[in-house]
């Protein structure tokens, strides 16, 4: 196969319709009709003599062969990307590039209002996208430039991928002034007889503390469990209820803030992106104001 009779279009369609599983999606993403985008796979059919993807119930399923190539397609067009950039003089003050950037609710309020005042400032053309992204998720969309940084756990490992650690944050516990708890402290014993606020994106399942007070044989009592930690302190600010989170967090709050009887493994932030950015100057300058921000934040 000669790469000179191949549009190089047709990988980009390719890319779209495995990420979407669905030809109409595809063209909605690609900002093309439903017809161009099936003459495309139709093409590319020809031209890999296989079909690629197959249609059924739960959309459309790679074969094999796409399988196989799905990796290499995309660190191609993730090179080709950041060629077109290369040879520039980035230059904040002009420039009108989108970053797609993958974070929680909480990194999104806690670095987000800082992060936005940089362009403001330096770089009014350029737009700021914030997506969440799950982390089993995370390394597919940067292969596809989906996303273009993705800030988690250091939880990923990906070879294509690479990371940086961005801060790190200790938990502590949170309570409205006129709390019944009066003491100064907390024991161990406090904490397990007090009602707790726990936030979890899943149904089900211990978190971070609860997994930290079984392995001291403790269980403390869960009266709400919510989704979002920007919801918890507004719980905890109307009720006797109390909530373990992130020190950044809880500092926002005019409230009572004590530290946790109990160790808690510190709160870790790393930056993930796709190896073919990492000489974008574009993507280097908007890691070093993650970083910048992230970092300046106090633990």
């Amino acid at each position: 196969m000669s790469l000179t009779k191949i549009d190089l279009n047709l990988f980009i369609v390719f890319e779209a319709v495995y990420r979407t599983r669905n030809l109409t999606r595809a063209a909605e993403l690609l900002f093309i009709t439903q017809p161009a985008v099936s003459n495309a796979l139709a093409r590319m059919r020809k031209t890999f003599g296989d079909q690629l993807f197959v249609s059924t119930s739960a959309g459309m399923m790679p074969t094999p062969v796409s399988e196989n190539i799905i990796g290499r397609v995309r660190e191609a067009l993730q090179l080709l990307d950041s060629s077109t950039h290369a040879g520039e003089q980035f230059d904040p003050a002009t420039s009108q590039r989108t970053f797609r950037l993958s974070m929680n609710d909480l990194t999104e309020a806690l670095l987000l209002p800082a992060l936005e005042e940089v362009p403001q400032r330096q770089a009014p053309g350029i737009r700021i996208e914030s997506y969440f992204t799950t982390r089993r998720e995370v390394p597919e969309a940067l292969a596809s430039g989906a996303v273009n940084l993705a800030i988690d756990a250091p939880l990923i490992d990906d070879p294509q991928l690479e990371q940086q650690a961005l801060g790190r944050d200790r938990y502590a516990c949170l309570l409205r002034k006129e709390h019944p708890f009066t003491k100064k402290k907390l024991t161990l014993d406090d904490y397990l007889q007090l009602g707790h606020i726990h936030v979890s994106s899943r149904r089900q399942g211990p978190g971070l503390v609860d997994t930290e007070l079984n392995k001291l044989g403790m269980r403390r009592t869960i009266q709400t469990r919510v989704q979002h930690y920007l919801v918890a302190p507004l719980i905890a600010m109307r009720t006797d209820l109390v909530l373990t989170a992130p020190l950044a967090l809880l500092r926002r709050y005019d409230a009572r803030i004590l530290a946790l009887p109990f160790e808690l493994p510190e709160l870790e932030s790393h930056g993930y992106w796709h190896r073919s950015v990492s000489g974008d100057p574009a993507h280097r300058w908007l890691r070093e104001q993650i970083g910048r921000l992230m970092r300046s934040r106090k633990p």
